[in-house]
């Protein structure tokens, strides 16, 4: 079931996160024929919070209301990524998931869930800037760095801000439908599901060379995007053997020279995307990937999505 909604704050939370659950869950539209929730906010340290944004908030209820709660969401919050967290909620997070209610968080939430040990042994979804803190902090977590949200039952996990959307959307179309995920998302006025993940929201320059051995040969590579390249040609224009060219290559630069120029072809094609009106075909001529096929392989692979998909969200026109 899905009619009994709980939000449970800490000190320092973020607005915007406690906003998406409580416009998801906290707003009655059967005006509409939709569901309604009966919503509460709950305080896990006291009746007065602050924000991340600088304002208080008065929370009437305390931690009894999560023992009737269906759902119960942790939004993110200040320094989540290095606090400790009460006890008791870490407890009765526990004792929700134990009597069968689900448990969702939103962005850095997953520090919360994580801390109870709700993630032990469980895949996760984490903001892509805390996922290797997550990692470290919580090693028996696997951490998912390029997934907008993960459902592992009754633990479901999202990365940041909107992505907190689509987590909530996953479970109201889970449990009550479609329609009435479409109907909250139409209201809402945001997709009712997004294609692909993180990656397409990350821009990840490979690394450039630590010294000037091989920062020619870079250079050079930048400038020839569209042109088939061997590692034999490479290690020519450098005056090295392969062998060594490669090795350097590596330490260097942190990559092989494949992966190196097959992510400069992704950031070219994803500006190229981005930025003009070429069809597919002509921005994998440009980016060196010689056919729409090739690129919609490797740019699907490296950025989650379609070079289709990727351009309807973000075309700058």
């Amino acid at each position: 079931m899905l009619k009994n909604v709980a939000t449970v704050l800490l000190d320092g939370v973020h607005p915007f996160e406690l906003g998406v659950i409580c416009e998801v869950f906290g707003l009655d539209r059967s005006d509409e024929g939709l569901p309604t929730y009966d919503f509460a906010v709950v305080s896990a340290e006291g009746p007065a919070l602050r924000t991340h944004a600088g304002f208080g908030l008065s929370v009437s209820c305390d931690m009894d209301r999560l023992e009737k709660a269906d759902l119960i969401a942790v939004p993110a919050g200040d320094s989540y990524v290095e606090r400790d967290f009460p006890p008791h909620l870490l407890a009765a997070l526990n004792h929700a998931v134990e009597r069968g209610a689900t448990v969702l968080s939103v962005c850095s939430g997953v520090f919360v869930l994580a801390a109870a040990g709700l993630l032990d042994n469980r895949s996760c979804a984490a903001h892509w800037r805390h996922a290797e803190a997550l990692g470290r902090r919580f090693p028996q977590v696997k951490v998912e760095q390029d997934v907008l949200y993960v459902d592992e039952g009754g633990v479901i996990t999202s990365a940041g801000t909107a992505a907190g959307i689509d987590a909530c959307l996953h479970l109201v179309r889970k449990v009550q439908g479609s329609a009435v995920a479409n109907g909250i998302a139409r209201r809402m006025v945001v997709p009712p599901h997004r294609e692909g993940g993180q990656a397409q929201y990350v821009d990840r320059p490979l690394p450039r060379a630590q010294s000037d051995t091989v920062t020619g040969v870079l250079s050079w590579m930048e400038r020839h995007l569209d042109r088939e390249v061997t590692v034999e040609e490479l290690a020519a224009r450098a005056h090295m053997s392969p062998r060594t060219f490669a090795r350097r290559f590596q330490q260097e630069t942190g990559t092989t020279p494949y992966r190196w120029l097959l992510g400069q072809r992704v950031l070219l094609a994803r500006e190229l995307l981005e930025a003009t009106d070429h069809t597919i075909d002509a921005v994998a001529l440009r980016a060196g990937f010689g056919n729409a096929a090739t690129m919609r392989h490797h740019f699907t692979r490296w950025t989650g999505t379609t070079p289709q998909a990727y351009r309807r969200t973000f075309a700058d026109r």
